[in-house]
Protein backbone atom coordinates (compact mmCIF):
# COMPACT_ATOMS: atom_id res chain seq x y z
CA UNK A 1 0.00 0.00 0.00
CA UNK A 2 1.54 3.31 -1.21
CA UNK A 3 2.06 6.10 1.44
CA UNK A 4 -0.20 8.91 1.80
CA UNK A 5 3.57 11.28 1.07
CA UNK A 6 3.72 9.64 -2.15
CA UNK A 7 4.60 12.18 -5.05
CA UNK A 8 1.79 10.73 -7.60
CA UNK A 9 2.60 10.08 -11.90
CA UNK A 10 0.79 11.66 -14.25
CA UNK A 11 -2.30 10.02 -15.19
CA UNK A 12 -5.13 8.94 -13.31
CA UNK A 13 -5.64 8.74 -9.98
CA UNK A 14 -4.72 4.81 -8.45
CA UNK A 15 -7.80 3.19 -8.12
CA UNK A 16 -7.48 2.66 -4.30
CA UNK A 17 -7.11 6.60 -3.59
CA UNK A 18 -9.81 7.61 -6.07
CA UNK A 19 -12.13 5.24 -4.01
CA UNK A 20 -10.93 7.09 -0.88
CA UNK A 21 -11.80 10.43 -2.90
CA UNK A 22 -15.28 9.21 -3.83
CA UNK A 23 -15.83 8.16 0.09
CA UNK A 24 -14.55 11.23 1.38
CA UNK A 25 -16.82 13.34 -1.00
CA UNK A 26 -19.61 11.15 -0.46
CA UNK A 27 -21.59 13.12 2.32
CA UNK A 28 -21.94 15.37 -0.45
CA UNK A 29 -23.35 13.38 -2.51
CA UNK A 30 -26.74 12.56 -0.77
CA UNK A 31 -29.57 14.89 -2.27
CA UNK A 32 -32.19 12.52 -3.40
CA UNK A 33 -32.71 14.16 -6.94
CA UNK A 34 -28.90 12.98 -7.79
CA UNK A 35 -29.63 9.19 -9.55
CA UNK A 36 -26.31 8.54 -10.46
CA UNK A 37 -23.64 10.08 -8.95
CA UNK A 38 -19.57 9.48 -7.92
CA UNK A 39 -18.79 6.29 -9.14
CA UNK A 40 -15.26 4.74 -10.60
CA UNK A 41 -15.40 3.95 -14.46
CA UNK A 42 -19.13 6.09 -14.28
CA UNK A 43 -19.48 8.95 -17.64
CA UNK A 44 -21.08 11.61 -15.53
CA UNK A 45 -23.85 12.46 -13.21
CA UNK A 46 -27.93 11.86 -13.43
CA UNK A 47 -29.57 14.26 -11.67
CA UNK A 48 -33.62 14.48 -11.41
CA UNK A 49 -34.82 18.58 -12.16
CA UNK A 50 -38.29 20.00 -12.50
CA UNK A 51 -39.63 16.50 -13.44
CA UNK A 52 -37.22 15.40 -15.63
CA UNK A 53 -33.14 13.51 -15.85
CA UNK A 54 -30.20 15.57 -16.62
CA UNK A 55 -27.20 14.28 -17.79
CA UNK A 56 -24.18 16.49 -16.52
CA UNK A 57 -19.98 15.95 -17.08
CA UNK A 58 -16.69 17.98 -16.65
CA UNK A 59 -13.78 17.12 -18.38
CA UNK A 60 -10.73 18.06 -18.89
CA UNK A 61 -8.13 18.31 -22.07
CA UNK A 62 -4.56 18.48 -20.90
CA UNK A 63 -2.90 15.80 -23.35
CA UNK A 64 -3.18 18.14 -26.84
CA UNK A 65 -2.80 21.43 -27.54
CA UNK A 66 -3.45 21.30 -31.27
CA UNK A 67 -7.31 21.73 -32.10
CA UNK A 68 -8.01 22.01 -28.24
CA UNK A 69 -11.43 23.37 -28.41
CA UNK A 70 -12.50 20.34 -30.76
CA UNK A 71 -11.21 18.07 -28.56
CA UNK A 72 -13.25 19.72 -25.51
CA UNK A 73 -16.50 19.03 -26.75
CA UNK A 74 -15.91 16.03 -28.17
CA UNK A 75 -14.81 13.85 -24.97
CA UNK A 76 -17.83 15.92 -22.66
CA UNK A 77 -20.32 14.77 -25.49
CA UNK A 78 -18.95 11.65 -25.40
CA UNK A 79 -19.59 10.74 -21.93
CA UNK A 80 -22.96 12.54 -21.80
CA UNK A 81 -24.12 10.27 -25.03
CA UNK A 82 -22.48 6.96 -23.56
CA UNK A 83 -25.06 7.50 -20.70
CA UNK A 84 -28.16 7.43 -23.44
CA UNK A 85 -28.91 11.14 -23.05
CA UNK A 86 -28.25 13.89 -26.08
CA UNK A 87 -25.46 16.42 -25.47
CA UNK A 88 -27.34 19.61 -25.60
CA UNK A 89 -25.23 22.68 -23.66
CA UNK A 90 -21.57 23.22 -22.99
CA UNK A 91 -19.76 25.41 -21.00
CA UNK A 92 -15.84 25.60 -21.04
CA UNK A 93 -13.19 27.21 -19.04
CA UNK A 94 -9.70 28.01 -20.99
CA UNK A 95 -6.14 28.57 -18.70
CA UNK A 96 -4.06 29.48 -21.71
CA UNK A 97 -0.31 29.76 -20.64
CA UNK A 98 1.23 33.51 -19.56
CA UNK A 99 4.50 33.36 -22.24
CA UNK A 100 3.03 32.40 -26.09
CA UNK A 101 -0.61 32.80 -25.93
CA UNK A 102 -1.71 35.57 -28.87
CA UNK A 103 -5.31 36.83 -30.00
CA UNK A 104 -5.04 34.44 -32.85
CA UNK A 105 -4.63 31.37 -30.23
CA UNK A 106 -7.82 32.72 -28.47
CA UNK A 107 -10.43 33.06 -31.83
CA UNK A 108 -8.39 29.56 -32.97
CA UNK A 109 -10.11 27.82 -29.83
CA UNK A 110 -13.14 29.22 -29.94
CA UNK A 111 -13.23 28.83 -33.89
CA UNK A 112 -13.45 25.19 -33.06
CA UNK A 113 -15.51 25.18 -30.53
CA UNK A 114 -18.16 26.56 -32.41
CA UNK A 115 -17.55 24.30 -35.27
CA UNK A 116 -17.50 21.14 -32.96
CA UNK A 117 -21.16 22.27 -31.01
CA UNK A 118 -22.65 22.92 -35.09
CA UNK A 119 -21.40 19.71 -36.37
CA UNK A 120 -23.21 17.69 -32.85
CA UNK A 121 -26.33 20.00 -32.40
CA UNK A 122 -24.76 21.46 -28.86
CA UNK A 123 -25.39 25.04 -27.89
CA UNK A 124 -22.43 26.81 -26.31
CA UNK A 125 -23.80 28.61 -23.43
CA UNK A 126 -20.72 30.49 -21.68
CA UNK A 127 -17.96 30.17 -19.67
CA UNK A 128 -14.79 31.54 -18.22
CA UNK A 129 -11.13 32.71 -20.70
CA UNK A 130 -7.94 33.86 -18.82
CA UNK A 131 -4.34 33.94 -19.39
CA UNK A 132 -2.78 32.37 -16.23
CA UNK A 133 0.81 32.59 -14.80
CA UNK A 134 2.64 28.93 -13.89
CA UNK A 135 1.37 26.67 -17.02
CA UNK A 136 3.20 25.75 -20.32
CA UNK A 137 0.19 24.90 -22.29
CA UNK A 138 -3.69 25.55 -22.92
CA UNK A 139 -5.59 23.90 -20.45
CA UNK A 140 -9.29 23.35 -21.77
CA UNK A 141 -11.90 22.14 -19.11
CA UNK A 142 -15.81 21.83 -19.96
CA UNK A 143 -18.74 20.91 -19.06
CA UNK A 144 -21.85 19.03 -20.91
CA UNK A 145 -25.44 18.80 -20.07
CA UNK A 146 -28.08 16.58 -21.65
CA UNK A 147 -31.51 15.93 -21.29
CA UNK A 148 -32.32 12.18 -20.90
CA UNK A 149 -35.35 10.44 -21.65
CA UNK A 150 -35.21 7.06 -20.46
CA UNK A 151 -33.59 5.30 -17.60
CA UNK A 152 -29.56 5.84 -17.84
CA UNK A 153 -27.18 3.19 -19.58
CA UNK A 154 -24.25 3.40 -16.54
CA UNK A 155 -21.00 1.48 -16.47
CA UNK A 156 -22.48 -0.67 -13.92
CA UNK A 157 -25.17 -3.01 -16.04
CA UNK A 158 -22.74 -5.16 -17.46
CA UNK A 159 -24.17 -8.62 -16.84
CA UNK A 160 -22.13 -12.60 -17.36
CA UNK A 161 -22.76 -13.75 -20.90
CA UNK A 162 -23.54 -10.30 -22.48
CA UNK A 163 -21.12 -9.87 -25.27
CA UNK A 164 -18.49 -6.82 -25.38
CA UNK A 165 -18.93 -4.48 -28.47
CA UNK A 166 -16.21 -1.89 -29.44
CA UNK A 167 -17.13 0.94 -31.82
CA UNK A 168 -14.18 1.49 -34.21
CA UNK A 169 -10.86 1.15 -33.48
CA UNK A 170 -8.23 1.69 -30.13
CA UNK A 171 -5.80 4.60 -30.04
CA UNK A 172 -7.73 7.23 -32.57
CA UNK A 173 -7.01 10.02 -30.33
CA UNK A 174 -3.40 8.74 -29.25
CA UNK A 175 -3.05 8.46 -33.18
CA UNK A 176 -3.89 11.97 -33.74
CA UNK A 177 -1.88 13.53 -30.58
CA UNK A 178 0.83 11.68 -31.83
CA UNK A 179 1.02 13.19 -35.22
CA UNK A 180 -0.02 16.57 -34.46
CA UNK A 181 2.62 16.82 -30.99
CA UNK A 182 4.98 14.76 -32.79
CA UNK A 183 5.30 15.52 -36.59
CA UNK A 184 8.69 16.76 -37.16
CA UNK A 185 10.44 14.02 -35.28
CA UNK A 186 8.67 11.60 -37.49
CA UNK A 187 9.25 13.50 -40.43
CA UNK A 188 11.63 11.23 -42.50
CA UNK A 189 11.01 8.58 -40.37
CA UNK A 190 7.27 7.56 -42.09
CA UNK A 191 5.93 9.58 -45.35
CA UNK A 192 4.22 12.64 -45.06
CA UNK A 193 0.70 11.41 -46.32
CA UNK A 194 0.62 8.92 -42.80
CA UNK A 195 1.46 11.58 -40.93
CA UNK A 196 -1.21 13.94 -42.68
CA UNK A 197 -3.97 11.15 -42.62
CA UNK A 198 -3.27 10.55 -38.77
CA UNK A 199 -3.22 13.81 -37.89
CA UNK A 200 -7.09 13.81 -39.67
CA UNK A 201 -7.87 10.67 -37.59
CA UNK A 202 -9.13 13.51 -34.81
CA UNK A 203 -12.20 14.35 -37.09
CA UNK A 204 -12.44 11.45 -39.57
CA UNK A 205 -13.00 8.35 -38.08
CA UNK A 206 -13.15 10.90 -35.45
CA UNK A 207 -12.75 11.49 -31.51
CA UNK A 208 -16.77 11.75 -31.33
CA UNK A 209 -19.41 8.66 -30.67
CA UNK A 210 -21.96 10.33 -30.37
CA UNK A 211 -23.25 9.17 -34.02
CA UNK A 212 -23.19 5.58 -32.70
CA UNK A 213 -24.98 6.37 -28.93
CA UNK A 214 -27.53 8.12 -30.56
CA UNK A 215 -27.85 5.06 -32.94
CA UNK A 216 -28.53 2.71 -30.26
CA UNK A 217 -30.03 4.41 -27.07
CA UNK A 218 -32.83 3.67 -27.64
CA UNK A 219 -32.84 0.07 -28.09
CA UNK A 220 -33.08 -2.91 -25.85
CA UNK A 221 -30.35 -5.36 -24.72
CA UNK A 222 -27.32 -2.85 -24.18
CA UNK A 223 -26.90 -3.24 -20.10
CA UNK A 224 -23.89 -0.92 -19.89
CA UNK A 225 -21.73 1.49 -22.14
CA UNK A 226 -18.41 3.19 -21.49
CA UNK A 227 -16.17 5.70 -23.47
CA UNK A 228 -12.88 5.16 -23.66
CA UNK A 229 -10.42 7.85 -22.55
CA UNK A 230 -7.41 7.51 -20.76
CA UNK A 231 -5.94 4.11 -20.41
CA UNK A 232 -7.81 3.29 -23.68
CA UNK A 233 -9.46 -0.27 -24.08
CA UNK A 234 -7.56 -1.63 -21.22
CA UNK A 235 -8.80 0.99 -18.90
CA UNK A 236 -12.18 1.55 -20.12
CA UNK A 237 -12.54 -2.69 -19.72
CA UNK A 238 -11.51 -2.70 -15.77
CA UNK A 239 -14.01 0.06 -14.83
CA UNK A 240 -16.60 -1.29 -16.46
CA UNK A 241 -15.82 -4.86 -14.71
CA UNK A 242 -15.20 -2.87 -11.22
CA UNK A 243 -18.38 -1.17 -11.79
CA UNK A 244 -20.73 -3.79 -12.55
CA UNK A 245 -18.73 -6.94 -10.32
CA UNK A 246 -17.99 -9.13 -13.25
CA UNK A 247 -15.29 -10.21 -15.07
CA UNK A 248 -14.73 -9.88 -18.76
CA UNK A 249 -12.76 -11.70 -21.59
CA UNK A 250 -11.09 -9.84 -24.41
CA UNK A 251 -10.05 -11.81 -27.50
CA UNK A 252 -7.43 -9.61 -28.64
CA UNK A 253 -7.49 -11.26 -32.66
CA UNK A 254 -10.50 -9.55 -32.59
CA UNK A 255 -9.39 -6.07 -32.55
CA UNK A 256 -8.34 -4.23 -35.61
CA UNK A 257 -5.90 -1.50 -35.45
CA UNK A 258 -5.81 1.81 -38.09
CA UNK A 259 -2.33 1.36 -40.09
CA UNK A 260 -1.44 4.81 -39.12
CA UNK A 261 -1.85 3.86 -35.16
CA UNK A 262 0.40 0.66 -35.98
CA UNK A 263 2.81 2.45 -37.51
CA UNK A 264 2.88 5.71 -34.88
CA UNK A 265 3.24 3.51 -31.78
CA UNK A 266 5.96 0.77 -33.00
CA UNK A 267 7.78 3.78 -33.29
CA UNK A 268 7.57 5.52 -29.82
CA UNK A 269 6.79 1.94 -28.16
CA UNK A 270 3.60 2.96 -27.17
CA UNK A 271 1.28 -0.26 -26.52
CA UNK A 272 -1.88 1.18 -28.60
CA UNK A 273 -4.48 -0.98 -26.59
CA UNK A 274 -3.35 1.21 -23.19
CA UNK A 275 -3.57 4.66 -25.63
CA UNK A 276 -6.22 7.29 -25.28
CA UNK A 277 -8.90 6.37 -27.26
CA UNK A 278 -11.92 9.10 -27.34
CA UNK A 279 -14.00 8.13 -30.54
CA UNK A 280 -14.49 4.61 -28.87
CA UNK A 281 -17.50 3.40 -27.11
CA UNK A 282 -17.80 -0.28 -25.31
CA UNK A 283 -20.84 -1.85 -24.70
CA UNK A 284 -21.98 -5.25 -23.07
CA UNK A 285 -24.87 -6.37 -25.57
CA UNK A 286 -26.98 -9.19 -24.47
CA UNK A 287 -26.58 -11.85 -27.13
CA UNK A 288 -30.38 -11.97 -28.34
CA UNK A 289 -29.92 -8.51 -29.62
CA UNK A 290 -25.87 -8.20 -30.64
CA UNK A 291 -26.94 -8.38 -34.02
CA UNK A 292 -29.49 -5.69 -34.36
CA UNK A 293 -27.37 -3.66 -32.49
CA UNK A 294 -24.17 -4.20 -34.59
CA UNK A 295 -26.81 -3.50 -37.59
CA UNK A 296 -28.00 0.04 -36.35
CA UNK A 297 -24.11 1.14 -35.57
CA UNK A 298 -22.92 0.29 -38.94
CA UNK A 299 -25.53 1.50 -40.63
CA UNK A 300 -25.22 5.34 -38.85
CA UNK A 301 -21.61 4.76 -40.86
CA UNK A 302 -19.70 3.67 -38.07
CA UNK A 303 -17.73 0.66 -37.31
CA UNK A 304 -18.63 -1.87 -34.67
CA UNK A 305 -17.29 -5.47 -33.56
CA UNK A 306 -17.70 -7.79 -31.20
CA UNK A 307 -14.11 -8.29 -29.15
CA UNK A 308 -14.84 -10.18 -25.98
CA UNK A 309 -17.23 -11.51 -23.84
CA UNK A 310 -18.90 -10.75 -19.57
CA UNK A 311 -18.70 -13.86 -17.05
CA UNK A 312 -19.42 -14.27 -13.45
CA UNK A 313 -16.39 -12.63 -11.36
CA UNK A 314 -15.72 -10.18 -8.99
CA UNK A 315 -14.03 -7.00 -11.38
CA UNK A 316 -11.26 -8.67 -13.25
CA UNK A 317 -10.55 -8.28 -17.33
CA UNK A 318 -8.45 -10.66 -18.95
CA UNK A 319 -6.79 -11.21 -22.51
CA UNK A 320 -6.83 -14.54 -24.21
CA UNK A 321 -5.25 -15.20 -27.12
CA UNK A 322 -3.14 -18.13 -28.50
CA UNK A 323 -0.33 -17.75 -25.33
CA UNK A 324 -3.37 -18.41 -22.73
CA UNK A 325 -4.72 -15.64 -20.28
CA UNK A 326 -3.18 -13.36 -18.90
CA UNK A 327 -4.73 -10.14 -16.57
CA UNK A 328 -5.23 -6.71 -18.18
CA UNK A 329 -3.63 -3.90 -15.39
CA UNK A 330 -5.44 -1.12 -14.78
CA UNK A 331 -3.03 1.76 -16.30
CA UNK A 332 -1.85 5.07 -13.47
CA UNK A 333 -0.79 6.48 -16.92
CA UNK A 334 -1.75 6.51 -20.38
CA UNK A 335 0.41 5.20 -22.89
CA UNK A 336 1.10 8.42 -24.65
CA UNK A 337 2.71 10.11 -21.22
CA UNK A 338 5.95 8.12 -22.18
CA UNK A 339 6.18 10.64 -24.50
Amino acid sequence: MASDGMILPVGKLPLDLLSRVIDEVGEAARDPDLIVGPGIGEDAAVVRFAGEMMVVKTDPITFATDAIGWYLVCVNANDVASMGADPRWMLATLLLPEYGTTREMVISIARQIAEACRQFDITFCGGHTEVTAGLDRPIAIGTMIGKLDRPPITSSGARPGDLLLMSKRPAIEATSIIARERGKELSGRIPPEVIEKAKGMLFEPGISAVREARAVREMEGIHAMHDLTEGGLYNGIVEICIRSRVNAIVYPEKIKLYPETERLCRIFNIDPLGAISSGSLLMAVSPDRVDEILEAIRSAGVECDVIGEFTEGKGEAYIKDRHGIRPIRYLESDEITKI
